[in-house]
């Protein structure tokens, strides 16, 4: 089968090639799944330069981590799903695969795609969406009369994390960048602060969360709009978070999101019922996962780009 791999880590542009590779072996609870589309995140770049490993690939290393396909081979122990089945998933990171025409996947960690959705657009969801979803409800407690603050709501989190949060009735205030103001108020923000043109610090005070996508200067000024005992959850570093707590009286924690088939379903439900749409900006074939990367890797992104395996 055609997958992107790489044999070392290096810059994307170096160091990921398309070939051919061997349809990996089925675990007794694995599903074999004919991959349609995956999706790309930013994690993959940092998995390519290897900040996330302690040495080399031992193998040839499929990347990936979220996909929509077809199943097409069950394990002799999986019972979730059937051959034919339409299924989306966030694959388990310490395998990756996504980039390939077939992968393996623990039915644990699948879902029935949504029906309303092309293969393109349920890969862009696993992940992000998630992401989403346990940093809202599980690092924080966002729940109706919240008021949530959430960088870079045209994202491929943010825009996710704008509509989980309106669907938990919260009041949800978002940034963005000119272009896509319009976008993220389609989504449902009941206020978006333009960064190129305002500072949010000035203009949002008493948030109970922030949902930090960015980092850097905008993590450090967002701990100010907190109030006294309010919560920032960020899916990059914070530095020295107990000096934080200590400073502001704000809870802040960082996390990596896990993947989990059925939460992934509840998701699912929520595009079905209308209340969660993916956005995807760009769609590249598999012999361009390089291009692909380096897009992500630019960051500006308005929603996610994907890769289209097979159509």
């Amino acid at each position: 089968m055609k997958a992107a791999v790489i044999n070392q880590y290096g810059q994307v542009r170096d160091v990921v090639r398309v070939t051919d590779v061997p349809v990996p072996a089925v675990g007794p609870r694995d599903v074999l799944i004919e991959v349609r589309a995956a999706g790309v995140n930013p994690v993959d770049h940092l998995i390519v330069k290897g900040f996330l490993s302690t040495g080399e690939p031992s193998r040839p290393l499929v990347i990936g981590n979220e996909l929509a396909g077809v199943v097409t081979q069950v394990g002799a122990e999986a019972s979730r799903f059937a051959v034919g089945d339409e299924v989306f998933s966030r694959v388990d990171p310490r395998v990756g695969g996504a980039f390939a025409e077939y992968v393996a996947v623990d039915e644990s960690l699948v879902a029935a795609k949504p029906s309303r959705l092309t293969f393109e657009e349920a890969a862009s969801l696993p992940l992000v969406a998630l992401t989403a979803l346990q940093a809202l409800t599980e690092q924080a407690d966002v729940r109706s009369g919240t008021r949530v603050l959430i960088h870079g709501g045209a994202g491929g989190v943010g825009s996710a994390a704008v509509q989980i949060a309106k669907q938990l009735g919260a009041e949800v205030v978002a940034t963005a960048g000119s272009g896509s103001v319009e976008l993220v108020r389609e989504l449902g923000a009941d206020r978006v602060i333009d960064y190129r043109t305002e500072k949010f610090e000035e203009v949002v005070s008493d948030v109970d969360v922030v949902l930090d996508t960015i980092g850097g200067e905008t993590q450090e000024r967002s701990f100010g709009v907190l109030k006294s005992g309010g919560t920032l959850v960020s899916i990059v570093a914070i530095p020295d978070a107990e000096a934080k707590r200590a400073q502001w009286n704000v809870e802040a924690s960082s996390f990596f999101m896990r993947p989990q088939g059925e939460q992934l379903a509840h998701l699912a439900g929520l595009v079905e019922s209308g209340q969660l749409r993916p956005i995807v900006e760009t769609v590249f074939p598999l012999d361009e996962a390089s291009e692909a990367l380096q897009k992500v890797e630019r960051g500006g992104a308005r929603g996610k780009t994907v890769i289209s395996v097979r159509r």
